[in-house]
C-alpha cells in the first residue's frame, strides 16, 4: 500500500503566525490555516487539523462500511457519512481533541435496521482511522433510510 503525504509551512508565532498545509500525494490543494482561526466559532476561510481529521475519518469510515455491509450480504446504495471533531483543553496542559461524532445515514438493499446498526458499529471498530485515533472518544449515531 503507498504512503500518501501532506505537508505544511508555518511562518511565526502561534498567536500571530499562519500556515499553509498542502495535499502533497493529491496534489489537489493548499489550503490556509491559523490559531485564532483554528479556536473560533467560524473558520472563515481556513482550515484546521481537526477538519483534516474529520475529512480524514468520514472517507474512511463510509469505505469501510461499504467493505463490512458487502461482506454482511447487503448492498450499499449510498452513505451519508460526518465526523465532528472537537477541541479542547487538556487537564495536563495546552489542548486536545475532546470527541469525535460520527454520524451515518444509509441507504442498503437487503439489510435490516438491526444489521445496519451492527455493520455500523463493526466499520467504526476497524476502520484505520478510528484505530489510529484509539486515544480520543468517538461516538456513533447510525440511521438506515428505508
Amino acid at each position: 500500500m503507498p504512503t500518501r503525504s501532506a505537508r505544511t509551512g508555518w511562518t511565526g508565532t502561534l498567536e500571530q503566525g499562519s500556515g499553509k498545509v498542502e495535499l502533497s500525494s493529491s496534489g489537489i490543494g493548499t489550503y490556509d490555516m491559523s490559531f485564532p482561526k483554528r479556536a473560533a466559532e467560524s473558520a472563515d476561510g481556513t482550515t484546521s487539523p481537526e477538519e483534516l481529521i474529520a475529512a480524514a475519518h468520514s472517507a474512511c469510515y463510509a469505505m469501510q462500511l461499504s467493505a463490512v455491509i458487502a461482506e454482511q450480504g447487503g448492498t450499499p446504495q449510498a452513505l451519508d457519512v460526518t465526523a465532528d471533531v472537537s477541541l479542547g483543553p487538556d487537564p495536563a496542559g495546552g489542548f486536545r481533541l475532546t470527541g469525535i461524532a460520527l454520524k451515518v445515514v444509509g441507504e442498503v438493499e437487503g439489510f435490516t435496521d438491526a444489521q445496519f446498526q451492527d455493520a455500523a458499529k463493526n466499520a467504526k471498530e476497524t476502520c484505520p482511522v478510528s484505530k489510529a485515533l484509539t486515544g480520543v472518544d468517538v461516538t456513533l449515531d447510525a440511521s438506515l433510510e428505508s
